[in-house]
Order: structure tokens, then sequence, then C-alpha cells
């Protein structure tokens, strides 16, 4: 069973709504969008309704992070809380931050479009806050490689029968 079939049984357990669980879906780190659309898929939501909701619910924290998460690390650094897995996030944040380094805004976008293990608007947004780019210039970056991962993972989920199991 995959992370998104076991998150979606999850929040259906607690009576949620598909258009809601495909939001939560769409808000957490490494489902993102991306399992939101095959959630959405999966619990049978029209292509313009599973867009709409996984692209708001996958942006929404990404100013937040661009905006707290260095101070938030910093503070919980401070007081002891979860420092490893803090430097882990960090290490592993970084090595992904050369293609981004080069091309800033472009490598941005195109980190955050292509829908592979790893990438995607959270870890944009925090590789961005790493690397101190403006909030004015990482935002709309990170927002249209999310919307440009909305565009292939349609393809693959909603046009291509069978891409995803089903």
């Amino acid at each position: 069973m995959s992370l998104s079939q076991t998150v979606i049984e999850l929040l259906q357990g607690f009576g949620l709504s598909p258009e809601l669980t495909v939001f939560i879906i769409s808000l957490l780190p490494i489902l993102e969008l991306r399992g939101g659309l095959i959630a959405a898929k999966f619990l049978g939501l029209p292509l313009l309704n599973a867009f709409l909701i996984c692209f708001l619910g996958n942006i929404l924290p990404i100013p937040f992070i661009l905006l707290f998460i260095q101070k938030i690390f910093a503070l919980m650094k401070k007081h002891n809380i979860l420092t490893g897995f803090i430097n882990w996030i960090e290490e592993k944040a970084v090595k992904k931050s050369d293609s981004i380094r080069k091309g800033q805004l472009w490598g941005l976008f195109f980190f955050v479009a292509v829908p592979l293990p790893g990438t995607g608007g959270w870890t944009g947004a925090l590789i961005a806050s790493i690397l101190e780019i403006p909030i004015k210039k990482s935002f709309p970056a990170i927002a249209l490689g999310v919307l440009g991962a909305g565009v292939i993972m349609i393809t693959l989920t909603y046009f291509i029968p069978g891409f995803f199991g089903f």
C-alpha cells in the first residue's frame, strides 16, 4: 500500500470529506500536491476541483516556511529539540541546493516542478530560505513550480489510465 493510500484511509477514518482529505494531504511535506492529486483521482474528484484544492493546499505553507523556518530551526536547536533531525534536514537541503544555486529562480522553479522524490514546494522553500533568496523572488518561482508539478501529475493521474494503478 502506498503512503498516499495509507493517509487517505487514515483521514477517511475520521469521516472527512474527499475534498478535505485531499486538501490535508496536499498540505503535508513529502506528499504535497503530488500525493494530493493521486488521492483526488483515487477518491473520484473531478480534475479541476482536484487541481485547485491540491494547489491551494500545497502553496499555503510555503510563505510560512520561507519566513519562519530558519527562526524555528534556530530556536529548536537552542533548546536541543530534535537537533539531529534538523541538522539532517538542513544537510539534505544544502546537498540539493546546488542546482538551485546555479540557476537561482529558474533552478528553484525546475526543482519544484519536476515531481521526483525529495523535491517539491516544502523542500524548495527550505532551500530558498537557506540560500536567503528573498520571498518576493522565491515565492513566485515556487508557486510556478507547484503549478508545473500539477500539470505533470494531472497528466499522469487523469490522462494515462493505470499509471498509478487505478
